[in-house]
């Protein structure tokens, strides 16, 4: 399921970025599941940080795709979360949602942005500060500004900068957050459609899907 989605007319400029290296990559994850990608570094990026750009699948049939006016690639945005990610923290749902988004990219083509923004942008330490609030009764927002942070310091300039190097300038946006689909359109990309991504729910993840659910309008149905 997906929904459209209407592009901003109030468009930020932004330089343009170019690819810097690409090379292929074998991949096989912790369950067992294996692909392979193009990976792309960038020079140019506005925000200085390494951020990568996986292609999977045939990424490539489907930029030629949407230049023709077809459907346009799946692309996901992933911001790094290390405990989620590599050590298989279950107080958030990063982990799950980057398996998804592997997968599903692959089948379709498209590509996986792997952006270096550590807890919202504010950084890995900073992060496990706001964990101990938590654990004190603050949500997830509550403690990035009780650090003196801003509840979500993510900018999706260099995103899109890295979408445009690549020719990906119309994606379908596989996020459950309407700040990306916003901040992308505002930055030039034009996006088609939002597609939800699936819901990782657990006991230790709840408190921290609902404050995302009400708090920052992800699409996420708890109910079940």
């Amino acid at each position: 399921m997906s929904e459209n989605v209407t592009p901003l007319t109030a468009l930020v400029p932004t330089p343009p970025a170019e690819v810097r290296t690409h090379v292929r990559v074998p991949m096989e994850l912790g369950d067992g599941y294996a692909t392979t990608t193009d990976v792309f570094t960038f020079r140019g990026l506005l925000d200085d940080r390494e951020h990568l750009l996986l292609g999977l699948g045939d990424w490539a049939a489907a930029v030629e795709r949407s230049a023709a006016g077809g459907e346009a690639p799946l692309v996901r945005p992933h911001s790094e979360c290390l405990t989620g990610d590599v050590l298989g923290s279950q107080r958030c749902d990063c982990g799950p949602q980057l398996r998804e988004a592997v997968e599903r990219i692959t089948a379709t083509g498209g590509f996986l942005l792997y952006l270096r923004q550590e807890g919202r942008g504010i950084g890995l330490y900073a992060k496990l500060d706001a964990y101990a609030l938590q654990d004190a009764g603050l949500d997830t927002f509550e403690a990035n500004v009780a650090l003196g942070r801003g509840e979500d310091e993510r900018d999706y300039r260099a995103a899109a900068q890295m979408l445009r190097a690549v020719g990906a300038d119309r994606i379908r946006l596989l996020s459950n957050n309407p700040d990306k689909a916003a901040q992308l359109a505002s930055y030039g990309v034009v996006v088609t459609d939002r597609v939800p991504t699936g819901v990782h729910l657990s006991d230790a993840n709840a408190r921290y899907l609902v404050a995302k659910r009400d708090h920052t309008a992800h699409t996420l149905d708890l109910t079940a």
